[in-house]
């Protein structure tokens, strides 16, 4: 595959194709055509074969798609075939629900520690870690080999803890904070806007309200 830029809008839709195809393959079903991947995520079949051009298109005219073959191929290009370590930082309601959702670590991403600024909780265990003081998180962070910081925090508190965890080595931010990240280019940032989210369901109930 030719080293390329991907459009954000594909990648976006990797994961919808991924877990379509895990649904099949856990079904049993050998093939797909892109027109039938079509009706199931109500995308193009068009959409679909452009999309999977920009790795090198895995189908067969007259034979569609294996399934098997192709989620392997997207889970790799997801980087689903090897583990990421993660630490949150915050260990409020939202912290706590993330890390007891298990379905994060049946697709690599491994919680190893959560840190929080409140004496209150430190020390306390959830889903079996310990939440640890703040001060404690750059020596965890170089020692368990960590590469993503999911960030559960304040926005007043959010961009001087994400220098930090920059300077100690970290690679990718999953940022739940109300503020953008001021990191160096390579240091990839996800940012999730939960109120966003809720606001676009709202348009679309408004938009089309009877």
């Amino acid at each position: 595959m030719e080293d390329k830029e991907i459009s954000q809008a594909v990648i976006s839709r990797l994961p919808r194709y991924f877990r379509y195809l895990g649904e099949l393959k856990d079904e049993g079903i050998e093939r797909v055509s892109s027109q039938e991947l079509s009706d199931i995520m109500r995308v193009t079949a068009s959409q679909i074969r452009q999309d999977l051009n920009n790795f090198g298109g895995f189908g067969q005219q007259g034979y569609g798609y294996n399934v098997e073959y192709l989620y392997g191929e997207i889970g790799e290009i997801l980087g689903l075939h090897k583990e990421h370590n993660l630490i949150i930082v915050g260990a409020g309601h939202l912290g706590q629900a993330l890390v007891n959702y298990m379905n994060f670590e049946r697709r690599g991403f491994i919680f190893r520690g959560i840190f929080d600024i409140n004496e209150k909780i430190q020390g306390t265990q959830i889903r079996g870690i310990t939440v640890r003081p703040m001060q404690e998180m750059e020596q965890f962070v170089r020692e368990n080999d960590i590469d993503i910081a999911v960030l559960t925090i304040p926005k007043t508190s959010a961009v001087a803890v994400a220098e930090q965890l920059v300077s100690y080595g970290i690679k990718g931010f999953w940022n739940f904070a109300h503020i953008d990240l001021h990191v160096p280019e390579k240091i990839q940032v996800e940012n999730v806007h939960l109120s966003d989210s809720l606001m676009k369901l709202s348009y679309n109930l408004a938009s089309h309200a009877e």
